[in-house]
């Protein structure tokens, strides 16, 4: 049987990227390999050896990619990491610059524009390479987002079109970090069976690297689990699945964990005053309607979950509640009992709320201390260019302690593994108490466990006073149970 790669007792040239202890791992033609461990494993670790990036000593890595002829691990070897879900890691991007149009480039391409770069880049131009492409497209339906510029797209779109742009390179072996995070249920099965019908082609191989059992795409045959740094035995998907106790929901066991059937909730004397008001809004970028006479109040101590297809127009509705949406001024919309455009600054907004995203976690491109990133969060900055004082770093430190982060308060950001860096992001939600959380697909890339400490920290965070949420997922089974309203939002036609 070929091997297309085989790395026996490895390890990293650098002591200090090496794994607790040397890897030995085979990829045989046919096998599609998921990665499974808790976050901060080493699965990114892990990676980086088999693509080269951290090289092992010696000649511990083989690499066999016939029926290829192209030469190189990189052209042979396509990941696609965490933050690429998000699109093209660009360090001029800013948190802002998707809802402010006046500052997109005329230089900035649009996703048919993008595609096709990369079409021409791979070399295409058989009529099976356009037949290829053209499935591709179909299957994503980007038809419908061939014309808009990249930087407007959604999460889940950007998603979709960093899938398809890899896909058509053609790789050996495509690696993908957490494949499903960003899309909807329906997207969701029309990647993993895009990618069973890709499985199927003998020149193509796919490895998944992932938090979570339950995410594992059915095309899997084989399963590599990496805990504490060290890489499991590679087995069957039907010995693994056998070994794997039923879950039906994690565990977390914090500090003073309660448990109960239902949060119970403290009213106070300010609960139902308008904290967002919105009145016959209607955002149009071009000839787009994104949201078209929309209508929606949240009060004070409501616990409101969003959901609704991808492109549907969430991610611009917490742009306008976040003050972080020009549109905003020309709408008849009200944050905190005051009408936006009546003198207000932004900050003012901002200061009352907590928020994470995706957007978020993608404008955090600068390698800085885990704490500074925490501390910006006091600071309304996305980075932080002033140290935070004592007492600053006091809070910073608790809240990180409360995510079970503090340990790495002085590991910077972009060291971390993408759960770690999540969990880093939630802490700077929270760090400064807000009256208003904004969550936007707060469990990306977060293990079970992590998943269940943060569910609880969210509950226990709306049993206070006065204390509102408003949290995204398309994954209504990550709800918390303090949920109590509930929005759809759906595609204008």
């Amino acid at each position: 049987m070929q091997r297309i790669i085989t790395i026996a007792q490895g390890t990293a040239r650098m002591p200090q990227w090496s794994m607790a202890e040397p890897v030995d791992f085979e990829l045989c033609a046919g096998e599609h390999i998921a990665v499974i461990g808790p976050n901060g494993a080493g699965k990114t670790m892990f990676v980086d050896i088999i693509t080269g990036r951290h090289p092992v000593a010696g000649d511990c890595a083989k690499y066999d990619f016939r029926p290829s002829e192209k030469p190189f691990i990189s052209d042979n070897i396509k990941y696609i990491t965490f933050k690429d879900s998000y699109g093209e890691s660009d360090g001029a991007y800013y948190l802002q610059q998707r809802w402010n149009q006046h500052d997109i480039s005329e230089n900035t391409p649009t996703a048919d524009e993008l595609l096709e770069e990369a079409y021409r880049m791979a070399g295409n131009g058989t009529q099976e390479d356009y037949a290829f492409k053209c499935r591709l497209y179909s299957m994503f339906d980007m038809e419908n987002l061939l014309d808009k510029y990249v930087i407007l797209l959604s999460s889940g779109e950007l998603r979709k079109l960093q899938l398809i742009k890899t896909l058509l390179a053609r790789p050996r072996l495509l690696i993908i970090d957490n494949p499903f995070i960003g899309l909807d249920a329906e997207t969701r099965k029309q990647l993993d069976e895009l990618l069973t019908s890709l499985s199927e082609e003998a020149s193509l191989q796919i490895m998944t690297i992932l938090s979570r059992p339950k995410d594992i795409p059915s095309f899997t045959t084989h399963v590599v689990r990496i805990d504490g740094m060290k890489v499991g035995k590679k087995t069957t998907i039907r010995e693994y699945l056998a070994s794997v106790k039923p879950q039906t929901s994690a565990i977390y066991v914090g500090n003073n964990t309660e448990k109960s059937t239902k949060p119970q909730l403290i009213k106070s004397p300010d609960a139902g005053i308008e904290i967002v008001k919105m009145n016959d809004v209607t955002i149009r970028y071009g000839e787009q309607t994104i949201l078209n006479h929309f209508n929606w109040t949240v009060r004070r101590g409501e616990h409101w979950a969003v959901s609704g297809r991808n492109g549907t127009g969430k991610s611009t509705l917490l742009s306008l509640v976040c003050a972080d949406n020009p549109q905003a001024y020309a709408c008849n919309i009200s944050l905190f009992g005051r009408k936006r455009g009546t003198g207000e600054s932004i900050w003012e907004i901002k200061k009352r709320i907590g928020y994470v995203s995706p957007e978020m976690h993608r404008a955090y491109h600068s390698d800085i201390q885990a704490i500074m990133v925490v501390a910006s969060g006091l600071k309304e900055t996305v980075g932080l260019y002033a140290k935070p004082n004592a007492e600053e770093n006091e809070t910073c430190r608790r809240w990180m302690d409360v995510f079970g982060i503090k340990a790495l308060a002085d590991k910077t950001f972009m060291k971390m593994s993408s759960g770690e860096q999540r969990l880093v992001l939630l802490a700077r939600a929270f760090v400064k108490d807000p009256e208003l959380l904004i969550l936007d697909e707060p469990f990306h890339g977060l293990d079970d466990i992590n998943r269940a400490m943060v569910t609880d920290i969210i509950e226990k965070f709306c049993r206070r006073p006065d204390k509102t949420l408003i949290m995204v997922s398309h994954y209504p089974e990550e709800l918390p149970r303090c949920i109590d309203h509930r929005l759809t939002m759906r595609r204008n036609a």
